[in-house]
């Protein structure tokens, strides 16, 4: 059980200057960054071609919601004159020129990765990306009758004249801006806008009797038939550019009558944003970005001129052909079934026995939805409680939540409706439960509900006793296969009695007094995290052992960035693993000479929060849903939870942080002036990629566990398993089948929390 005695002490002579804006870097370059480290694994020549596909179009999927979000935010900032200065000294101002010099590098940097490496390494592999004019004259014939018959029915050629006024470009979408000249515009240029269709495929493949798969962009190929579209008029020339917008839902939950309908009224809104990003193809003509930067109110200096694709995330599409290519891509990887929760054994009688801590993607995140699918069928249990943040678009989950109700079980649904882009998704989950008898609740005003929580009360002997899960990630079994992320399971009184007043204060705004095990946010999450870093620091003072090993998301929040320079100044060791923005400066002496900070970009997303204290020699262990920074811990329900067993301490301790920081060829090593550099392989030692590693030995403990049970039992015939359905509500420990990672042809290749979680809050 926690310390409730810990707690911050007064402000040490010296606190400002641990406050001068030097020893900070920026929050929005920092995951700039990041971002610039991901699309490093895209131009990697070590990566497999596929793969780095998938990593471009991470790359570019980010880059768009940072504009989204945060360079919206800060245009609202600098609108409103609210010229706040960051912890690093710079302005609104100051940040947005660096964040458009940043950027306009990263699209130059994108161009090189497309045109130089990966369309030729295509090519090789007999994928042709082309533009129709290079295509042979039976080819550009062909092309020529698929925009007659399949094309332009579709179009609408808009003209730009005084009876018809700039047309209104939705975001994320293409559009061609078309200049004309003619006898009906003498002197001066017309012009025309043409939305390229979302309707049709964006790669057209051509048709072709060779080896070799052919395809151009639908854009160049209606850029190349404008000039049918404006009889009366010489096409002078084409260009595709395309907008992105502020989506930023602009909400008063005190003045909301109804929240779900408030939100679903500012959805249909967001399309109407501000521009906050333009992009063109680096040919077009000054006249023609004149009139789009005043028609669409572009700032200029978010207006970049491109010479690769834009949306270059669609390039995945190329990958389609090569699919079948084993060797261009990642082995096909099988997450691992716990022996912790044998097939055979149900799942309350597994977590009944002891803590078990499950390590996904390596270990299966089939228990979790076994927890919630047997709890719904099982006759015993009387109540499952549950936080939805994000789901699957098929969702188990739901799904059980819906049987449950349906068969008089007391099932409540917090789920959080104002989940970045996933506010529509959350409000179809939400109006399916409630029809199906669910109670659910939107969480508490002003707050959004991080935290990932599942509760079930269980009639056993006459007794009712409550089980519970806490995670790091989200109920998404699609997401559990691509992101890195701990799962809880738990019996311990303590914890099911907070689990209990942690609902209770979701649906009825009523807390505790005292919280036995949990820290919830924000009640006292970012003062115990600073009180424990206190308490290293004492103990180093006192001679007793002192050290810090955190792995995040995101650290941002300087109240305890300052905590952590003192630590180091006292002598505690501080090892930091953080995914994405980091805005402390390691290696400065005499303030952060302690600490080391470094990032992990491989296949899976480093998603898992995991917090080790040393305690003065106790080892303390904690997993949480947040990250250590300002939003996390004023403006949402976090929790932050304990990991008791010493057998699974040790685990969290000498298997998962420590391989971690054990890792030599994805890490990334943060300096102090912001950059990071690529960790080299230490010299006569194998190499440590500790992603593969946590697959291997997640196997290797299922394959010893199974090992063992033939020994004992060898005449022991195992049930066949089958996927989880709802429609028979007697099948025993029920599982869904395991699925392994989808291919990189899939949509789900292209992971999209991270940046959601790291961009939504402003």
């Amino acid at each position: 059980m926690l310390d409730d005695r810990i707690s911050v002490p007064p402000s040490r002579p010296g606190e400002s200057s641990l406050s001068r804006a030097e020893l900070y870097l920026n929050r929005e370059l920092s995951w700039l960054e990041f971002n610039e480290r991901v699309l490093e694994e895209a131009r990697d020549p070590n990566v497999r071609l596929l793969e780095r596909l998938k990593f471009l179009a991470i790359c570019a999927n980010n880059l768009d919601e940072f504009f989204m979000v945060r360079v919206s935010g800060l245009f609202d900032q600098r609108d409103s004159r609210v010229d706040d200065v960051a912890a690093d000294g710079m302005s609104v101002s100051d940040q947005l020129s660096a964040i458009a010099q940043r950027t306009e590098r990263m699209f130059d940097e994108i161009t090189l990765a497309v045109k130089d490496e990966l369309v030729p390494l295509l090519e090789r592999e007999g994928v042709v990306l082309t533009h129709p004019r290079k295509l042979d004259a039976s080819h550009r014939e062909w092309m020529r009758r698929y925009f007659f018959e399949q094309v332009h029915p579709i179009l609408t050629p808009l003209a730009l004249d005084p009876g018809h006024p700039f047309p209104h470009v939705s975001n994320k979408s293409l559009h061609l801006i078309v200049m004309l000249s003619g006898e009906r515009n003498e002197g001066s240029p017309a012009f025309a806008v043409v939305q390229i269709p979302q309707v049709l495929p964006r790669l057209v493949a051509v048709p072709s009797d060779e080896a070799a798969h052919t395809f151009v962009w639908l854009e160049d190929l209606i850029a190349e038939n404008a000039g049918e579209l404006f009889r009366g008029f010489r096409k002078v020339g084409a260009w595709a550019f395309r907008v992105l917008r502020d989506v930023d839902l602009s909400i008063d939950e005190d003045e909301a009558e109804d929240l779900l309908e408030k939100i679903e009224d500012e959805i249909r809104l967001r399309d109407r944003g501000r521009v906050v990003r333009m992009q063109i193809e680096s040919s077009a003509p000054p006249e023609a970005i004149a009139l789009l930067h005043e028609s669409l109110d572009v700032d200029p200096q978010f207006s970049f001129r491109v010479a690769s694709p834009l949306a270059p995330q669609d390039l995945l599409g190329l990958g389609q052909p090569l699919a079948h290519r084993r060797d261009l891509r990642e082995p096909a990887f099988t997450p691992a079934r716990s022996p912790a929760f044998p097939e055979d054994v149900d799942v309350f009688e597994c977590i009944a026995k002891g803590d078990i801590l499950l390590h996904h993607p390596y270990e299966s995140f089939d228990p979790v939805i076994e927890l919630v699918t047997r709890a719904a069928l099982d006759p015993e249990v009387l109540a499952i409680k549950q936080t939805l943040y994000r789901t699957s678009g098929d969702s188990p989950v739901v799904d059980a939540l819906v049987r449950a109700a349906g068969i008089g079980k007391h099932v409540v649904a917090l789920v959080e409706i104002k989940a970045r882009f996933d506010e529509e998704n959350n409000i179809q989950w939400a109006k399916k439960l409630e029809a199906a008898g669910v109670n659910v609740v939107y969480g508490l005003v002003g707050l959004k509900t991080h935290c990932k929580v599942t509760l079930v009360v269980r009639r056993e002997a006459g007794r009712l006793r409550r089980y519970v899960h806490l995670g790091t990630g989200n109920y998404n079994p699609s997401t559990a296969r691509m992101y890195t992320d701990l799962s809880y399971f738990t019996a311990r009184p303590e914890i099911g009695e907070d689990a209990t007043a942690l609902f209770n204060l979701l649906t009825s705004c009523t807390a505790p007094e005292n919280w036995r095990s949990l820290v919830v946010a924000p009640l006292g999450l970012h003062e115990r995290v600073l009180g424990m870093i206190e308490r290293e620091i004492a103990n180093a003072e006192a001679g007793q052992p002192a050290r810090i090993v955190a792995k995040m998301n995101s650290l941002v929040d300087s109240d305890v960035i300052r905590a952590l320079y003192r630590a180091s100044g006292a002598g505690v060791q501080i090892d930091l693993v953080v995914r994405g923005i980091c805005c402390l400066r390691p290696g400065i002496p005499g303030v952060s000479d302690r600490i080391r900070v470094r990032r992990i970009v491989d296949r899976f997303l480093e998603h898992t929060r995991l917090f080790y204290f040393e305690a003065g020699g106790t080892a303390e262990v904690y997993a949480s849903s947040a990250d250590w920074m300002p939003r996390n811990f004023q403006r949402r329900i976090e929790v932050l939870f304990p990991i008791v067993s010493e057998e699974l301490k040790r685990r969290a301790i000498d298997e998962i942080l420590e391989l971690t920081l054990a890792d030599d060829v994805k890490a990334s090593m943060l300096g102090p002036d912001g950059h990071y550099t690529r960790v080299k392989p230490r010299a006569g030692l194998e190499p440590v990629r500790s992603q593969v590693r946590f697959g291997e030995l997640a196997h290797a403990t299922a394959n010893a566990a199974l090992a063992h049970e033939k020994e004992v039992r060898p005449f022991i015939v195992r049930p066949q398993r089958q996927k989880p359905t709802l429609s028979i509500p007697t099948v025993p420990a029920i599982a869904p089948v395991v699925v392994p990672v989808p291919s990189v042809s899939s949509e789900e290749q292209v992971p999209r929390e991270e940046p959601r979680e790291e961009t939504e809050s402003r």
